[in-house]
């Protein structure tokens, strides 16, 4: 009876296959943290899975390229830096997104500018973003083009998330609160401020926010109410710092990058939203260091709006 007892108390967690970067590698650790694939590559802020299985991500943030898992090898690659009319420009590219059809959306930080190009590098659409403080590193990070065709802007410097329809004008406007705090720099516990990373548009028409050194996720109403929060000591023995990627599972849990926490927190943590009940973490402190931004469930791919 005794160890029924114990049995039926024990958590039941949940594991998952993730793709992610740290320490100057690309790596894949399976569900029973084992690593089953890497390649040396340097830090990234953006990684998708295409149909073929192979990784889309940036190099050195200024090209696009796909990786052959099978071979590890670059099958295609775009110069954005030096394409499009951006030679001899500052641009750093710090989201994209493939859109099918061999076409993709690129967020270009510097120019900044909204791009969509073929495999031959052909500009197929463009438009200019609103930036209130333009950086070639801090215009924008995650981006997302929506169904419908709007863009989701993650404006870091600017604080401000913008959602702008096809045609490039901004629809929606929404500045991060520092929720009674003061501006403080720096990237890790210690530091505060609200330089959002990573947004994405739930069923329900509300926004999820993941707020950068604001050391919170949010949800908010298309009205700007926030509906829903999750702060930075709020989970057991977990220390929320740089909140980078988000992903909402079927089963509607979230997963949340969780970045320059150091040791002793999980890079990767994945709650039920109503009780904000930790189901998994992901602690890789020791193998991939201090600065994971960003991470992809593989067991998951394509089921998981990110």
């Amino acid at each position: 009876m005794k160890y029924l007892l114990l049995f039926l108390f024990l958590p039941i967690l949940s594991a998952h296959e993730v793709l992610t970067q740290g320490k100057g590698k690309l790596v894949i650790i399976n569900s029973k943290g084992a690593v089953t694939w890497e390649m040396k590559w340097d830090g990234i802020h953006d990684v998708h899975l295409l149909p073929s299985g192979n990784i889309l991500v940036q190099e050195k943030m200024r090209r696009l390229v796909e990786i052959d898992r099978k071979t590890k090898k670059v099958v295609w690659s775009y110069d954005a830096a030096a394409s499009n009319g951006n030679e001899g420009k500052r641009m750093e590219l710090h989201s994209f997104q493939p859109l099918g059809e061999g076409k993709f959306m690129i967020a270009e930080s510097g120019p900044a500018r909204i791009i969509e190009i073929n495999r031959e590098g052909k500009l197929l659409k463009e438009f200019a973003l609103t930036v209130d403080h333009p950086n070639a590193h801090t215009d924008t990070r995650l981006v997302r083009k929506l169904a419908n065709g709007h863009y989701l802007v993650c404006h870091e410097a600017d604080g401000k998330l913008r959602e702008y329809d096809g045609g490039g004008k901004v629809v929606w406007e929404y500045e991060v609160p520092l929720f009674g705090k003061e501006n403080k720099g720096g990237h890790g516990l210690e530091a505060f401020g609200n330089r959002l990373f990573g947004a994405l548009r739930l069923k329900n028409g509300n926004t999820l926010i993941a707020t950068g050194n604001g050391h919170s996720v949010i949800e908010v109403t298309p009205s700007k109410r926030v509906v829903w929060k999750l702060t930075q000591d709020e989970l057991p023995e977990i220390r929320l710092a740089w909140v980078t990627t988000l992903e909402v599972l079927s089963n509607g849990n979230y997963v949340i990058g969780n970045c320059h926490a150091g040791p002793g927190n999980p890079l990767l943590i994945e709650i039920e939203p109503k009780s904000k009940e930790v189901v998994w973490t992901f602690d890789e402190f020791e193998r991939l260091g201090n600065a994971v931004s960003n991470s992809l469930l593989l067991d998951l791919a394509g089921k998981t709006n990110r």
